[in-house]
């Protein structure tokens, strides 16, 4: 990563790293923070990200609490040293590159969201059959060996559980662009049945996919490009777990974090002005269906 990250991108990051490792040991809020001596909001701050000086030793205790390894202790324990050390800037933060490591801050991230709204020009990570991902995988020149694809496209299918579980399952909203149907990827076999994965995800309760026509043209009247929008939801008191952020993958150059409130605002803003542009969730998956038929036949 970047030596520039956000403060507040790295304390939430150990806070999320130090909320599921409680999670996992079945303790409450209360039981942990007797156990390392802490106050109850001392460890509910640091959870949520909003200590702003995390103590490496505090950090270090609730680890041997947890039982968690030494490796990912030291790396958890680094995260509060960086955090502690990182200054702020405008709520904006560019993360490393394409497929780099900084990918795992977004993934983190998206694990703990509990609603996404993202718009897309290609079929996103979490809707995609293995042949579609090993084709978007083999396409960039940087992967050449089949163990590290399947690799990747193991993690990529890993990810989809968050929407297919039964228990708390992520809340998708996709915004897909029309283009994102008729492009080729992987030959018409494995557009056909990407595109019928769609149309039979979107039926569950918590997965809303519209598709927006390239009769729509430009929302505000420029090319806005991909965004996801992750919401991570209110506790038992209504308080938020987390604030909202905005996340816009780099591809060729860094990652983009968007925290500030009024920026990730104006995203929302975006989102719902191309949501009125879209079909509605019928009319999408007839068409999502109907674009199936032709790959079919044309093959």
């Amino acid at each position: 990563m970047a030596e520039d990250v956000s403060p507040t991108l790295l304390r939430r990051q150990l806070g999320r790293f130090l909320r599921e490792r409680r999670h996992a040991t079945g303790l409450t809020l209360e039981q942990a923070a007797v156990q390392v001596q802490l106050s109850f909001n001392a460890l509910q701050r640091l959870e949520a990200g909003r200590t702003v000086k995390p103590r490496r030793q505090d950090v270090r205790e609730l680890c041997l609490l947890y039982e968690v390894d030494a490796e990912e202790t030291e790396q958890a324990v680094g995260l509060a040293f960086r955090a502690a050390s990182a200054k702020d800037e405008d709520g904006i933060f560019s993360l490393g590159g394409l497929f780099s490591d900084a990918f795992n801050m977004y993934v983190g991230m998206e694990r703990s969201a509990r609603r996404m709204v993202t718009y897309q020009e290609q079929i996103p990570g979490l809707l995609q059959t293995s042949e579609y991902a090993r084709a978007v995988f083999r396409a960039f020149p940087g992967f050449v060996n089949e163990d590290d694809i399947q690799r990747r496209i193991d993690v990529r299918l890993k990810r989809q559980v968050m929407v297919t579980r039964k228990a708390n399952p992520l809340a998708v909203e996709v915004l897909l662009h029309e283009s994102a149907l008729r492009r080729v990827v992987g030959g018409r076999r494995t557009m056909a049945a990407q595109l019928k994965h769609i149309a039979d995800l979107s039926t569950r309760p918590n997965v809303t996919v519209r598709i927006q026509p390239y009769a729509a043209g430009y929302t505000w009247g420029f090319q806005h490009g991909p965004f996801v929008l992750l919401d991570f939801g209110t506790d038992a008191k209504n308080n938020r777990i987390e604030p909202p952020v905005v996340y816009v993958e780099g591809r060729l150059t860094s990652d983009l974090y968007v925290e500030r409130f009024e920026d990730v605002q104006r995203y929302s803003e975006l989102a719902a002005a191309i949501r009125a542009e879209t079909l509605d969730e019928v009319r999408t998956r007839d068409l999502v269906r109907q674009v199936a038929r032709e790959f079919d036949r044309e093959r």
